[in-house]
Order: structure tokens, then C-alpha cells, then sequence
């Protein structure tokens, strides 16, 4: 196994391929959507995890080249508020975010997912909000408010790895969005861990205090539904 990292440059956006080169092709296609701060080497990595179970990666920036931010960035939200205030503009850039996964060599265009992370997590959803040509998706500590306009008909199978103690994600949303899914025909299911809050998978992020933290079983439990789910999909 060679897993390996190359750039992909476009329409003004710096996504990034990961890709076991040794591998037999084409793959299944998983586009990775990040969280709050932008494509980073924690994305990177966990990509390289993904690819070595026999997928093809993109790593997606849906912010623009070189916009990225920090965790000690004062405005460390504003390209995500950007998106958040403009969801057809959102929707869009999600879209081509797709198509450059579709367009990669290694990638068979007619097999392809969506995995995200916080942020990213809202970024799967309203990809399948879209009615884009997904097999399926999931959501890792995401956030779920739907965009003020109709979406399609959900034909992605969608995985929603949730922390019940969320803050950016109570219970109401939670109930709401199995609602909405419902409604759009899906075939969904979500995956709800006790005594946990937001961001559960990044090990950088310790602020209980805040209901953010990570935690070992949670981002364990999770990957292991979501290499089930995928093997699901494409197996």
C-alpha cells in the first residue's frame, strides 16, 4: 500500500487528492468535507485512514485558495458565516466540489460519498439536500439547520454520527432533522452517543465547559459505523 497526497486545483479552489496508488482502479470516491477552519493536516491524515481502506479522497475546500483560518483566530468562523448567509452559493461550491471527485482518474464516477466533520458534517447534508448522484453520506458532530429554500428528493443513504449532548445540535434539531429526512424519502439512520458533546473526533478540541470535547469511544464507535456503512455501500 502507497498512499499518496497530490493537489487538486479547482474553479479557485485548493482541494487535495489522497489516493492509494498501489491499488486497483477505479475506486469508490469519498469526498471529505472539513470542519470550521478549512482543509488542514488533520484532514489530510484522516483522508490517508479512509484511502487505505480502499477508497479514492478528496479533500475538499469549499472556502476558496488560501482561505483558511485558526482556532486562535478572532474571527475564526467567517468564512464558514460567508456560506452559512448564502446556501444556494453553498450549494454550489458543494456541487463542484463533487464533480472534481467525479473528475479524479482513480475515482468510478457512478460510486461516490461524502464523509464531514462539524461544519463539513452541514456540508454532506446539503450536498444530499441537492439530489446530487450520491450512493451515500455521513455526518460527524454536524450541524443540521436545513436551507431556506426546498431541497430534492434524498436518494443518498445518509449516516449521522451524533453526540447527544451537543450544544450546537440538542435534541430538538436532532428530532428535526430525522423529520426532514423522512420527509425527503431517505433512508437514514443516526448514531447517538451519551454523555457526549460536540467535536468528539478532534482531538485538539478540549472545552467541556463549552460541551466540546473529544472523546476515545465516541470517535471510535463512529469510525468503525462509518467503515460498516461504507463496506455497506460499496462492498
Amino acid at each position: 500500500m502507497t498512499i499518496s497526497r497530490r493537489p487538486v486545483l479547482h474553479d479557485g479552489f485548493d482541494s487535495l487528492a489522497v489516493v492509494d496508488v498501489s491499488a486497483a482502479c477505479p475506486l469508490p470516491g469519498i469526498i471529505l468535507f472539513p470542519n470550521v477552519l478549512g482543509t488542514k493536516e488533520q484532514d489530510f491524515v484522516r483522508a490517508e485512514r479512509v484511502a487505505a481502506l480502499g477508497y479514492a479522497v478528496l479533500v475538499a475546500d469549499v472556502y476558496g485558495a488560501g482561505k483558511r483560518t485558526t482556532r486562535e483566530d478572532p474571527e475564526m468562523g467567517r468564512y464558514m458565516a460567508e456560506l452559512n448567509g448564502d446556501r444556494l452559493m453553498m450549494r454550489e461550491r458543494l456541487l463542484g466540489a463533487h464533480a472534481a471527485l467525479k473528475a479524479l482518474p482513480e475515482v468510478d464516477a457512478a460510486r461516490t460519498a461524502a464523509i464531514g466533520y462539524c461544519f463539513g458534517g452541514k456540508c454532506m447534508l446539503d450536498l444530499a439536500r441537492s439530489g446530487a448522484d450520491l450512493a451515500g453520506g455521513v455526518s460527524f458532530h454536524g450541524v443540521y439547520d436545513p436551507p431556506p429554500f426546498a431541497s430534492a428528493t434524498i436518494g443518498a443513504k445518509l449516516l449521522i454520527c451524533h453526540g447527544w449532548d451537543d450544544p450546537i445540535a440538542p435534541p430538538e434539531a436532532t428530532v428535526a432533522l430525522a423529520d426532514e429526512l423522512t420527509r425527503a424519502g431517505c433512508d437514514w439512520q443516526i448514531h447517538a452517543y451519551g454523555g457526549t458533546g460536540h467535536a468528539f473526533t478532534d482531538v485538539t478540541v478540549a472545552m467541556p465547559e463549552r460541551g466540546m470535547a473529544y472523546d476515545a469511544r465516541a470517535d471510535r464507535r463512529s469510525w468503525n459505523a462509518m467503515v460498516d456503512f461504507l463496506d455497506e455501500l460499496f462492498g
